[in-house]
């Protein structure tokens, strides 16, 4: 992997990461395809969108299909018909989010499928084995992830845990053509966050994913946290936030000097309704569209925004027509990317503050 830095405006990067399947323009936002598929967007769909490189869950395909089948196909790209880029997490969320019987120690986690019951344990070796045999092109160590409200105590174990696993993690790993990225924990303490990315980042990994974040604490809280923790990470290594989709959250986030990005919310939020626009969400079931004839959104140039009208999308998602959420879900992707296209041009320009600030009123944020 080579990171390349193409431009900066203050601590914002345009750069450009090179990996083995591909070239990726950052900042970057990555759509989310839990089981090697984004749901209701086939690949083409996909990269006609935009998307420079996609996200794969390591527990689910752990799951199902399995390692056995995965490696029969030589692993993910080939077995999903994907030719561009694709990091893996480590599954360390859906342990500790999707299993009700579950243990942890400093060994790993035991756990229990959500789909058959049947019992697992994740240690970081093995983690680094389900992700080789995926073969995704970025990795991502197990991480400890604790829920909101975590006292500080519990805090430190996890800090502690999480940097003995990435230690473990990294010297397991032997994939020469797959990147691994170390993760920084800490939750909403300010001398944990500060702990935990000194001591992740002092190690050899390819790149660091900013975890523990937006999981449904504020805004300010997140930005505080990321205030904490960036200046303290490598210049010359991709940072990725983990789990942001939101546009006014990315851009204050890349204005911080984030590079990568990832979210269910485009592809979810498409699902049922929920459209992203340049003037902030808006729900198309609602009855104010039913005789709309304007697009989605009348400034994103997106062949959904450029062929249909928000009254026949209305129709088709109340009526729970595939098609439906096909169009809304390709359009949230397309928005997204292409935010992230014109952050890029506006960092190059030296012009992302004056960017930031007009995307963020026409969204009728405060600002901040």
């Amino acid at each position: 992997m080579r990171f390349e830095t193409a431009g900066r405006d203050g601590h914002a990067r345009a750069g450009k990461l090179t990996l083995n399947h591909g070239i990726v323009e950052t900042p970057v936002f990555m759509p989310v395809g839990t089981n090697g598929a984004i749901k209701m967007c086939s690949r083409e769909c996909v990269k006609d969108a935009g998307a420079q490189i996609v996200l794969a869950n390591a527990f689910h395909l752990y799951l199902k299909p399995g390692l056995e089948v995965l490696r029969s196909f030589g692993g993910i790209h080939n077995f999903a018909s994907w030719d561009i880029p694709i990091l893996t997490d480590s599954g360390g969320f859906q342990v500790f989010s999707l299993s009700k019987n579950m243990r942890v120690d400093d060994e790993g986690v035991d756990f229990k499928s959500p789909f058959d019951g049947s019992i697992h344990k994740f240690t970081p070796e093995k983690v680094v084995e389900i992700q080789e045999a995926i073969g995704s092109d970025i990795a991502m160590v197990l991480d400890e992830c604790l829920a909101p409200g975590n006292d500080l105590e519990s805090t430190k174990k996890s800090v502690r845990r999480t940097g003995q696993w990435a230690r473990r993690a990294l010297s397991s790993h032997e994939k020469q053509d797959q990147s691994l990225f170390g993760i920084t924990q800490g939750g909403f303490f300010e001398d944990l966050r500060k702990e935990s990315t000194l001591e992740i980042t002092s190690m050899p990994f390819d790149g660091f994913g900013i975890g523990g974040l937006s999981v449904g604490e504020d805004i300010d809280t997140t930005i505080r946290m990321l205030d904490v923790a960036l200046p303290l990470m490598p210049q010359d290594k991709p940072r990725y936030l983990m789990g942001v989709g939101d546009p006014v959250l990315m851009l204050e986030a890349i204005e911080r000097g984030v590079d990568m990005m990832d979210c269910v919310l485009p592809t979810r939020m498409g699902r049922h309704g929920g459209i992203l626009t340049s003037s902030g969400r808006l729900n198309i079931r609602a009855s104010v569209y039913e005789k709309d004839p304007g697009p989605l959104d009348s400034e994103c140039d997106c062949k959904v925004c450029k062929t249909y009208s928000r009254g026949y999308i209305r129709h088709l998602i109340k009526r729970g027509e595939s098609t439906g959420m096909i169009l809304a879900t390709y359009h949230n992707i397309y928005f997204l990317t292409n935010l992230m296209k014109q952050s890029r041009n506006a960092i190059i320009k030296g012009e992302f503050d004056e960017f930031k600030k007009h995307v963020i009123e026409k969204t009728n944020h405060k600002k901040r």
